[in-house]
């Protein structure tokens, strides 16, 4: 039998996110490309790492994200490092603007991947960033999973 999950190709991830913010709603958008940067994605080349997401007006934009050129659109390729409008529904960007402006959350991009159709998405949070203690807090309760995971493998 064919599994019942649907098949997306993750293209980049957003692991410092995790250990950066508190992340709380998730949410799937759209981008605006150009069809050389679709092209770029389709083959894997893509980071978001340092990249976040500011409202410009009425609209949610993705800021510093590195699509490199696609190596056979010679002249006609696109700037990396261009700002991508993102695709929402204007519901779900009012919250997010109002989230930003009232109580000073930030959206951050978590994953980039192409959906079963073949089609580019990103999945947002709203983030709540953490201080030094709250790092260091999480980073200890992941080494005491690992320390426990360990013991009870040698236990039996």
């Amino acid at each position: 039998m064919a599994s019942d999950k649907p098949k997306m190709k993750v293209i980049a991830e957003n692991r410092r996110a995790r250990f950066d913010y508190f992340l709380e709603d998730f949410t799937e958008a759209g981008i605006q490309l150009l069809g050389t940067e679709i092209k770029a994605l389709r083959d894997g080349r893509a980071n978001i790492a340092e990249s976040y997401v500011a409202p410009e007006g009425r609209e949610l934009v993705l800021i510093n994200s590195d699509i490199p050129p696609y190596k056979q659109a010679n002249r006609f390729n696109h700037e990396p490092r261009r700002h991508r409008k993102l695709l929402l529904h204007r519901r779900q960007i009012d919250r997010m603007i109002g989230a930003v402006q009232r109580e000073g959350r930030t959206i951050v991009p978590v994953k980039l991947y192409l959906n079963e159709a073949g089609k580019a998405k990103i999945e947002i949070a709203l983030a709540k960033g953490k201080k030094v203690h709250d790092k260091r807090e999480a980073s200890a309760e992941r080494d005491w999973q690992r320390d426990k995971a360990r013991l009870l493998k040698e236990r039996g």
